[in-house]
């Protein structure tokens, strides 16, 4: 059984992905390679190596007690400078393209989907960044059948809860919410190949947190952070966002908010990121924005339209259309 039913998604918008992913169309040559590539005992040490960040990033911020308080984590005030590096300055994937079988749309396609199961199932919104941190991991190691990459993202998933949920879902119940693409065996088989080939390197501080320490320590409003919420987890759908750190991905969601809200030259402070280092971030999720609910892509638009969230991504439309933010 379902272990939570939190969502106003109908069970109807959830299914397989198989047609979809596997139809002849121009995003995918007829004669593409769906043999996966010889098995490797794990994923190479480059994939999540490297920390592009300067030194001084790594001082301790005005103010960041403060916003650890403010977080709940009031008993960790002397750790503050470490729980601050930890968080904000994380390995990062590598700007390596996508296995050729798999292309940016069907990877949205399937993060799309993800997104509904998400919110179907009630889960943490950690979860389902770790989820898509999980699956570009991998997408990074090897290549996948096509018609398994629907089977390869409910595996992250399930990664995911068990990693950041205190109540799983049944892998029977997530087979169920596949229709028949899977099965349990597979599903509990494909979650060991995740784990060998990423060689149980599971931890990522999400950008989701770093969101969150940011606001507090730039006292952002309610809306600002919903709104920065939406422009963050929009970037989700986008492959090149993969080779973003998760503290400058969740620092240009924020930037960007600010300045649709408050206007040309506001902004958080401090400013821990440079005007050069966010300025490729906020046009990707500036595009995203005013793309709208299009096929394959629709999902996170359409949860951040519902009352519950303000009609957000509505409102968020109309602000970009009508008043475009300047530079970062």
């Amino acid at each position: 059984m379902l272990v939570r039913y939190r969502s106003q998604v109908p069970a109807s918008r959830l299914g397989p992905l198989s047609r979809l992913l596997t139809s002849p169309s121009p995003l995918q040559s007829p004669n593409a390679c769906l043999d996966p590539e010889p098995q490797s005992t794990s994923i190479p040490d480059g994939v999540l190596a490297g920390r592009s960040v300067s030194p001084g990033r790594l001082e301790r911020p005005p103010g960041l007690e403060e916003a650890l308080s403010a977080l709940g984590l009031e008993g960790e005030r002397e750790y503050a400078r470490d729980i601050f590096a930890e968080v904000m300055v994380c390995r990062v994937l590598p700007r390596r393209a996508l296995p050729r079988t798999v292309t940016p749309e069907m990877r949205a396609l399937v993060v799309d989907w993800l997104v509904q199961v998400h919110e179907y199932l009630g889960l943490a919104g950690d979860t389902l960044y770790l989820a898509v941190h999980l699956l570009d991991s991998y997408l990074r190691a090897s290549r996948v059948r096509l018609h398994r990459l629907q089977l390869l993202g409910m595996a992250c998933l399930f990664l995911a809860c068990k990693v950041e949920e205190c109540v799983l879902p049944e892998p029977s119940s997530l087979c169920l919410l596949g229709a028949g693409s899977f099965s349990r065996a597979e599903l509990l088989r494909a979650e060991r190949r995740i784990l060998s080939r990423l060689d149980f390197r599971l931890h990522h501080p999400g950008p989701l947190l770093c969101l969150w320490l940011l606001a507090a320590l730039a006292r952002s409003g309610p809306q600002v952070l919903l709104l920065a919420t939406y422009f963050l987890e929009l970037s989700l759908l986008e492959a090149e966002a993969a080779g973003w750190e998760p503290g400058r991905r969740a620092a240009a969601a924020l930037s960007l908010a600010h300045r649709v809200l408050e206007g040309a030259g506001s902004g958080p402070e401090p400013a821990l990121y440079s005007r050069a280092e966010l300025g490729p971030l906020e046009p990707c999720m500036v595009r995203a924005a005013l793309r709208g609910p299009v096929p394959g892509r629709a999902a996170v638009f359409l949860k951040y339209a519902r009352p519950q969230r303000q009609g957000t991504s509505l409102a968020a439309a109309c602000l970009l259309r009508h008043s475009p933010p300047g530079p970062p």
